[in-house]
């Protein structure tokens, strides 16, 4: 039996509708045809911009890492500021903004989300999108086999942590402790902000939750930096039976500076974590469609290890899949807000582009990228003799160290790069024997100009040559 149209749908697929999207498009098609290159900012904002930024400052209460603030568009990576410079943002809001700046999709994916009369979905009130984002998320989540059969989205992915604790510690009641790897982020919430191995992101907070911290791989001594993990974690246990709730992994670190793991080193620890029944968290706030496959979990092969998921940043709704065994008790697990209305379109219209345009497997668009990036830093090494080792990391994760290593060393020449006209950030922890890191997760889009001509060109020309200095320090 055939049921009349509802009015959302007879609105959606009004012509006049159709007609609007496609003169948006047109215009922005225009609008972004300027950007080609990097470019210095205006002579005559240069005033008002710099006045804004120390606002912006002063009304945050603190100052901004870099001295950014976006016009409100740009084409794939670049970006143009409002001082009316273009630079190259090979950064991307750390991971969040894959498609580059400006995406075509993703404005039609907002103007769908415009026509919805939810801006906040939440805990009282979600339309048919998140749902069906819902279904999705489980459906790749469970393409090599996983058992993930829930998903509860969420704001932030720090939050979506959140969640994860809580149903972890819900199952395991009256456990107290949770276990986590030396040198991870799990986000600056007042309960995150304690796992996150980071003493200087929580002063003058209160103690929390009491996390055990499990030495992470040394790719500079494998097997023995695995010994000392499965040792380390074998001593926790012993000292506190019975009182962890679960382990977070990042399977790839991401602030702790872009280093992975082989398979066998995780596999080892979580079958002592089996053994003591303890659930496991892939934290994949940062990893997720940066690899061979979706999850990091995927293409290590963890898939029957996955008890409790959280998944972010690229996908703009943040979200926590879990298992049967995990399903909360009522009240447990809500928010207010779960997500925006244009957070829910641009993720299903990102995850439908990640399925549809050939960006996993060995050969897959994320792994070009990645051997592109590769080649052209090591031809720059050679060819340059510059003071930087590197690059590791895998897919769209990568880093490498300048000089020293040191966070005076990285600063500088992040702050370099800016001033050329390269966005690009620091990870990693000197103090515990892992460099910091110029880390960088590229947009996947439009990314065919030569990061390095630009690095080359731009940073090691005039002035006795940028990198070179930086070295020197």
């Amino acid at each position: 039996m055939s049921h009349s149209p509802l009015a959302a749908d007879r609105f959606r697929s009004d012509p006049r509708v159709a007609e609007a999207k496609r003169l948006l498009r047109e215009a922005l098609d225009e609008h972004q045809s300027e950007f080609t290159d990097v470019r210095g900012p205006r002579p005559e904002m240069a005033a008002t911009y710099q006045q804004a930024i120390e606002e912006l400052s002063k009304r945050r209460g603190g100052n901004l890492f870099f001295p950014y603030l976006g016009s409100g568009i740009g084409k794939g990576a670049l970006v143009e500021l409002a001082d009316g410079s273009v630079k190259f943002d090979m950064i991307t809001g750390i991971g969040v903004h894959a498609f580059g700046h400006s995406d075509p999709d993703l404005l039609e994916a907002s103007i769908d989300a415009a026509l919805g009369d939810t801006v906040m979905q939440g805990n009282l009130q979600q339309n048919m999108e998140s749902s069906d984002l819902c279904g999705e998320f489980l459906k790749i989540a469970q393409g090599g086999g996983a058992k993930l059969a829930h998903c509860f989205l969420t704001t932030s992915g720090a939050m979506a942590n959140e969640n994860a604790f809580k149903l972890m510690f819900h199952k395991k009641a009256p456990a107290t402790r949770m276990l986590a790897f030396s040198n991870c982020f799990a986000g600056r919430t007042l309960a995150m902000s304690q796992v996150t191995d980071r003493a200087k992101n929580r002063p003058g907070l209160p103690p929390t939750i009491d996390v055990d911290y499990v030495p992470f791989h040394d790719h500079r001594d494998p097997g023995g930096s695995t010994e000392s993990a499965l040792s380390r974690l074998r001593e926790i246990l012993e000292r506190y039976p019975g009182q962890h709730a679960g382990m977070l992994m990042e399977l790839i670190q991401g602030e702790g500076g872009y280093y992975s793991a082989p398979r066998e080193f995780f596999l080892a620890l979580i079958n002592i974590l089996r053994e003591h029944d303890i659930p496991v968290c892939f934290d994949e706030i940062q990893t997720f469609s940066r690899t061979t496959r979706p999850f990091a979990f995927q293409h290590l092969e963890l898939d029957d290890f996955a008890d409790v998921v959280t998944v972010g940043k690229m996908t703009q709704v943040c979200a926590t899949l879990f298992t049967d065994e995990f399903i909360p008790a009522p009240g447990l697990v809500s928010q207010t807000f779960t997500g925006a209305t244009s957070s829910i379109f641009a993720a299903r219209s990102i995850l439908q582009r990640m399925q549809t345009g050939n960006y996993y497997g060995d050969t897959g668009r994320l792994m070009q990228i990645h051997n592109r990036f590769v080649a052209r830093f090591e031809r720059m090494e050679k060819e340059l003799k510059l003071p930087i080792t590197g690059p590791w990391g895998i897919g769209g994760m990568v880093a490498f160290t300048v000089g020293d290593g040191s966070p005076q060393a990285a600063r500088e020449f992040l702050n370099r790069l800016f001033e050329a006209g390269v966005i690009a950030f620091s990870a990693g922890r000197s103090d515990m024997g892992v460099s910091h890191t110029m880390a960088t997760t590229r947009s996947y889009e439009r990314t065919e100009s030569d990061f390095w001509r630009r690095l080359t060109a731009d940073c090691c020309a005039a002035e006795g040559g940028v990198v070179v200095d930086v070295g020197a320090n």
